[in-house]
């Protein structure tokens, strides 16, 4: 009887725990809402979004492929526009490939379904083909279509086949010949340029158009790396990595000499900086992700130092507000976007890309910084159960309006959630779904948002939606998912793919084996650990990962008043 009684006083205790603030006297209705998940919640989460990415996914089948995109209003398939060839709008991302169904093969894989995915790469196989007069972006076909190829292939060939048997029968490196296959008709975007910073865009058939503008901005040039060595490495050919590494270099070279920030679009024949705003969202943000994603694939030291050098610059130019998240006076931290030459704030909004900055700074070990930074953005999204693609702080209010169902918010706060286990997060990831749910879902599908204040939707459904959006709501509830097992072994590219961090990375098959070189890749692998185990690393010296105090993982990871202040900085005046 008094065992009894005592694993029953534990028992309320641990239910308690989140809401301490009882005891006291106090009342804390942020507490009461964000303090406590349940197991049932967690479970009724999980299913939601797995019936979310069925009914987006099988109705794409059903109704769109082998185009590109569903139409999820008029059920119908979208593809290339051939009509209209400067509708770059459709035409950078769509290129008759069979994208959706390509960019979703990895999470078909998380979600354990391996029938579907066998089915799908034998489509993949037996249909995929490049060989096409189309003009696409290089960015999005590398990081949508190589990237989830190389993805599905690591998959399949993993001898540990961690998620379940996933090789379909007869497999025989398809998958790997066809990353090969694109990325070779992607490769004349890097000749004919006087700075070896690549073309925005290429013909699969024909290479580099004629009328082709000599501009890109910094993150489509110097966000392959990742891609473009893996495939390198797998392959055993340089060329790839070379032509990556050196689009990379040279744009960290024409950085500013007097901030050390870098613009926001480049001439690619003379160097000069045609675009000079700096920030963290669109056209800056995965270059950045990158240099530390690259550092922990591949272990190249240069990466390391150059993100490293980067963060500093960022944090000292471009942030406003109280110097640290949770302690002091002053207004809520705020990242702006700035002048490359000055540092002087150049505009009033934030984008919708740079709620996913979070998820860099969790990688790199500074959670107090991620939690504030997440916090702007989730409060944006409880003001319109959603992220407009630009939002103007000084005015609180949209200045572009429309949502297309980004990935961005969800990919932070799954991070997030994984390096503090607080149930805050979980509590953010049920609001994102039952926006998604409630506004967005259609006839077939899920649709963009064209105006985030009417809630009012336009017929596309993009593919990052089942490729990212589903896969981090569906990582964030599934906690006993082989990723979440094993998050130290993974990292994802900047469309979702999964990868997988292995020692063989850190070689380069084209260079020969020496001692030296295994001691380097010894010291690569103990570093890959630190930096990606945020929890866990605290005690190793090299990098400077905060521990998370215990009280964060029961009570917000945001001081109340501290929520409180960046909920009315956005004119959200509800005590929830």
């Amino acid at each position: 009887m008094k065992v009894f009684r005592i694993i029953l006083v534990l028992t309320n205790f641990l239910n308690i725990t989140p809401r301490l603030h009882w005891l006291r006297g106090e009342t804390n209705p942020y507490e009461d809402k964000y303090g406590y998940f349940s197991e049932r919640e967690r479970l009724e989460s999980l299913d939601k979004v797995r019936n979310m990415f069925y009914f987006g996914y099988d109705n794409y089948m059903k109704y769109a492929f082998p185009e590109d995109e569903l139409n999820p209003i008029y059920c119908k398939g979208r593809g290339h526009d051939h009509t209209n060839p400067f509708n770059i709008n459709i035409n950078d991302v769509l290129g008759d490939y069979m994208l959706t169904l390509v960019d979703t093969l990895d999470t078909l894989v998380i979600m354990g379904n391996a029938t579907e995915f066998k089915k799908a790469v034998h489509l993949v196989i037996d249909n995929l083909d490049f060989n096409k007069p189309v003009t696409v972006q290089v960015f999005e076909a590398t990081i949508r279509v190589v990237g989830s190829l190389l993805s599905a292939h690591l998959i399949i060939t993993d001898p540990r086949q961690p998620f379940g048997d996933m090789i379909p029968e007869g497999y025989d490196n398809e998958l790997l010949s066809l990353a090969n296959d694109l990325a070779a008709r992607l490769l004349p975007a890097f000749e004919n340029t006087a700075t070896g910073i690549p073309f925005p865009r290429v013909n699969l058939s024909h290479g580099v158009p004629l009328n082709c503008i000599n501009e890109t901005c910094t993150s489509g040039a110097g966000t392959l790396v990742l891609e473009f060595g893996l495939l390198s490495r797998l392959l055993g050919d340089p060329i790839y990595e070379a032509y990556a590494r050196r689009a990379v270099k040279r744009l960290w070279e024409y950085r500013s000499n007097i901030t050390g920030l870098l613009g926001n679009v480049i001439n690619i024949q003379t160097g000069e900086w045609t675009g000079q705003m700096s920030g963290l969202g669109a056209g800056l943000d995965s270059f950045y992700e990158y240099l530390l994603k690259a550092f922990i694939l591949f272990g190249e030291e240069e990466d390391l130092k150059m993100f490293k050098e980067s963060y500093e610059t960022i944090k000292f130019h471009m942030k406003r507000g109280r110097l640290k998240c949770n302690k002091g006076e002053g207004h809520a931290p705020l990242y702006v976007n700035v002048h490359m030459r000055t540092g002087d704030t150049i505009n009033n909004w934030v984008d919708s890309l740079q709620a996913a900055w979070p998820g860099v700074q969790v990688l790199n070990g500074d959670i107090d910084e991620a939690i504030c930074t997440h916090a702007l953005f989730y409060s944006i999204w409880r003001k319109y159960s959603m992220l407009p693609e630009r939002y103007n702080w000084y005015l609180r209010a949209p200045d572009v309006s429309f949502y297309p169902l980004r990935p961005e918010l969800v990919e932070s706060t799954y991070f997030l959630y994984r390096a503090t286990k607080n149930p805050f997060y979980l509590h953010v990831g049920k609001d994102i779904l039952h926006s998604l749910l409630n506004y967005t879902k259609a006839e077939c599908g899920f649709g963009t948002v064209h105006d985030v204040i009417d809630k009012s939707l336009e017929d596309r459904m993009e593919s990052f939606f089942l490729s990212e959006t589903c896969k981090y709501l569906y990582l964030l509830f599934d906690k006993d998912n082989h990723v979440n097992t094993d998050l130290s072994g993974y990292i994802f590219n900047t469309e979702g793919h999964l990868i997988p961090v292995s020692k063989r990375f850190r070689h380069k098959p084209w260079e020969e084996e020496s001692e030296r070189q295994t001691e380097v890749t010894e010291s690569a692998d103990k570093k890959v650990i630190s930096v990606v185990n945020v929890q866990s690393n605290s005690s190793l010296s090299h990098v400077h990962c905060q521990s998370i105090p215990q009280e964060q993982r029961y009570f917000l990871p945001l001081r109340t008043d501290y929520f409180e202040q960046m909920q009315n900085a956005v004119g959200v005046f509800d005590m929830i």
